[in-house]
């Protein structure tokens, strides 16, 4: 069994510049095939020299794999989404009025059928628009999501630059209440709300 991490808990990510200067166009190039990988209708020749290109890149890869605490994934300051894979592409800025605001575009990897992006895409994106709202418009420690509640309003488009909004609407005790919307102009897409809970000291 690993060792839990010497932090204990829900540990925040060391920065680092591990990966070097191309880690950042390591991972738009991964990105971009994921979107190809959706979006092609190749020959089949070119698909099994694809796989074979992929399977000599994993091999190339794996000697290097380690745990969350080392990875440059999730720790590299200086990159998008800290150089995370998984989110939704996304900026948010903190506003003079107190909330967050910004953009975020779904791209051909998000597609669920007709033009519109996968509704579980859209949760992942406002779990981390919600959970940076969360903590940064508190400036709290470290919280988990308890809830989270979809109106999914309109088609959500891909390869569409979008706009986001997100705001506490109230706190009680280690309970922190937040809001978010999701826009294209003056129309809303999809709006939710979600409860985050503050950790205990030690808590996973």
């Amino acid at each position: 069994m690993t060792a839990p991490h010497a932090g204990g808990g829900f540990n925040p990510p060391e920065p680092t510049e591990g990966g070097g200067p191309d880690y950042g166009r390591f991972l738009e190039n991964i990105r971009t095939l994921q979107d190809h990988a959706r979006a092609v209708d190749a020959p089949a020749e070119v698909i099994s020299r694809a796989a074979d290109t992929l399977q000599e890149l994993c091999a190339l890869l794996a000697p290097f794999d380690t745990d969350e605490w080392s990875s440059p994934s999730g720790r590299r300051l200086d990159l998008p989404m800290r150089g995370n894979l998984l989110p939704v592409p996304m900026k948010l800025r903190k506003d003079d009025d107190g909330r967050l605001s910004g953009w975020a575009r779904f791209r051909r990897f998000h597609l669920g059928r007709n033009g519109a992006a996968h509704g579980g895409a859209i949760g992942l994106l406002f779990d981390s628009v919600l959970g940076t709202a969360s903590w940064v418009l508190t400036g709290g420690p470290y919280q988990r999501t308890a809830y989270l509640h979809i109106n999914y309003r309109q088609i959500v488009p891909i390869d569409t630059e979008l706009q986001v909004r997100a705001w506490v609407s109230r706190t009680e005790g280690r309970k922190i209440f937040v809001e978010t919307s999701l826009s294209d102009g003056d129309t809303v897409l999809a709006d939710a709300e979600a409860l985050f809970v503050v950790l205990k000291p030690g808590q996973p």
